[in-house]
């Protein structure tokens, strides 16, 4: 049968597909819209596998929180170009995947992929964006978090994204103070809330690489684990959030800066994502 510039118009607006590709996929269905879209879905997934061993470094980071700021998601959806994660189907498609997140608690990724958007599951909505776009798409991070306050921070350039939850909250300035930590957290990287969160194996290492230096310097043997005891605490202070030096005020903590703001105002957690 004929395929009219109408019959393809109506299928790019259903499928966001390119002219060329809708009025092909529309000749190898005879017509049939239905036979159509899913002719370019096959072709997507033919895209997504063939792109599949791509790195994917570029994209955007967005943030959720609901009413009363308990409750908050940061997710990354990345791709392999600058230009591609300017795009507003590409932006539009984050924004989906994080809404569809947020409003049905997935217990991971995959779970997330599961969920259906309309007729078909989000997975098979990359799937598709990929064969529209041409490049690897894919969600590399989820995270959920709750309590007494959260607050979300996304750096300027849309890459980087951090969520921090704040305890004995008390006052109208925690917002701007959550927001003040996770730009330090965004800026600094640091490991852990405190001490007591740094992984063993890594205080472990920091201990050893201590001990290391120590000797690499001569130092006597019976004084090397007190060395590396020092250096330990210095990491802890340079590399745990609260015990940072405030990137606004190096005159004082991260912890002393949350107690000028509300006596006892803490962080009890952060996540920090990142893209490429």
């Amino acid at each position: 049968m004929a395929i009219t510039a109408k019959d393809v118009n109506k299928l790019r607006q259903m499928t966001g597909a390119g002219m060329m590709d809708c009025k092909k996929a529309l000749v190898e269905a005879d017509g049939d819209f239905d036979k159509a879209i899913e002719f370019l879905r096959k072709k997507g997934q033919k895209v997504s596998a063939s792109r599949a061993d791509r790195e994917t470094t570029e994209g955007v980071v967005v943030t959720r929180t609901n009413a009363d700021n308990t409750k908050g998601l940061v997710l990354a959806l990345t791709c392999e170009t600058d230009f591609v994660a300017k795009n507003e189907d590409f932006i539009g498609l984050a924004n989906q995947a994080a809404d569809l997140a947020f409003e049905n608690s997935p217990a991971d990724v995959e779970a997330l992929k599961a969920l259906s958007v309309g007729n078909i599951t989000l997975g098979e909505k990359i799937t598709e964006t990929t064969g529209k776009i041409g490049e690897k798409i894919d969600i590399t991070a989820l995270e959920v978090m709750e309590g007494e306050a959260v607050v979300p921070y996304i750096h300027s350039n849309g890459k980087l994204g951090v969520m921090v939850v704040l305890k004995n909250v008390n006052g109208a300035e925690v917002e701007e103070a959550g927001k003040d930590v996770a730009m330090q957290i965004a800026a600094m990287n640091p490991v852990a809330v405190d001490k007591d969160g740094v992984d063993p194996t890594v205080i472990e290492k920091e201990i050893e690489i201590g001990k290391e230096q120590a000797r690499q310097e001569g130092k006597p043997e019976q004084i090397i684990e007190k060395i590396a005891q020092g250096k330990l605490q210095k990491f802890f202070k340079e590399n745990t959030l609260l015990s940072q030096s405030f990137v606004k005020d190096s005159s004082q903590s991260i912890q002393q800066y949350l107690d000028g703001v509300s006596k006892g105002l803490t962080v009890t957690e952060f996540k920090r994502v990142a893209i490429g």
